[in-house]
């Protein structure tokens, strides 16, 4: 398992004084296998700081340093949901991203694509699609759909649940599951960016954070490979 923590701030509002603040994204990245496929598993979490603090929605996914989605990051999802449109079997070409339609616990929800505000995905889950995702098809679609603008995300529905709230399971004490995405083993690496809208979860004020995510390793700046080059120098000289 690995785990990859990207944190930016940007365009953070300024919270309440019994609340704290949004503080990254952390990416938990594990490789599995369904039949014979390899695929890596990469959970993405929002991570806060306050002990209350409780995410509403999330919206404005778009790559990074761009307005909106770039088709190489819009596409190449797998799912394994257990929804008409996939019926549990494994593939990129049909599925939705609705948590409710997960499927079984072992055999469908560990190699599945989902969005969600915290919570488990289960049909109780309260997360529904922002009207961006179209009237049509919705979140019942495979890879993410493509805006001018982005404006893609998602929220919870029935918010006094504090479904989305820090230390309430299965979130942690410390972070909140924004989504879980499939893809192919050694699939190039991408980088998204997203904005989240949270309280203190006692009706105080919302405020907003934005941050990056990366999905992959990402390949070294070429300053970076030179560097390990000379490294490797160094040591063979050692020796």
């Amino acid at each position: 398992m690995k785990t990859g923590m990207i944190a930016t701030l940007a365009g953070l509002a300024v919270a309440g004084a019994s609340q704290a603040a949004f503080v990254s994204y952390v990416v938990v990245a594990t490789d599995v296998t369904s039949g014979a496929t390899a695929l890596t598993r990469y959970e993405v979490f929002a991570r806060f700081n306050g002990a209350t603090d409780t995410v509403l929605n999330a919206f404005n996914l778009r790559s990074a340093g761009t307005t909106t989605l770039n088709a190489a990051d819009a596409g190449g999802f797998w799912h394994k949901d257990n929804s008409d449109y996939n019926g549990g079997i494994l593939g990129q070409a049909y599925g939705t991203w609705a948590p409710q339609l997960t499927g079984g616990a072992t055999t469908n929800r560990p190699f599945d694509s989902f969005l969600l505000i915290g919570g488990n995905p289960l049909g109780t889950n309260t997360t529904n699609a922002d009207p961006s995702w179209g009237a049509g098809a919705g979140w019942n679609q495979a890879q993410l759909p493509i805006f001018a603008n982005s404006e893609l995300g998602w929220f919870n529905s029935n918010p006094p649940n504090n479904q989305g709230r820090v230390g309430i399971a299965p979130n942690t004490a410390t972070d909140v599951k924004l989504g879980q995405f499939m893809l192919s083993q050694g699939h190039a690496a991408r980088s998204y960016t997203l904005t989240v809208g949270y309280n203190n979860g006692a009706g105080g004020s919302v405020v907003f954070g934005t941050g990056n995510f990366n999905l992959g390793t990402p390949v070294p700046a070429p300053g970076a490979i030179a560097l390990l080059g000379l490294a490797g120098l160094a040591g063979r000289r050692r020796r």
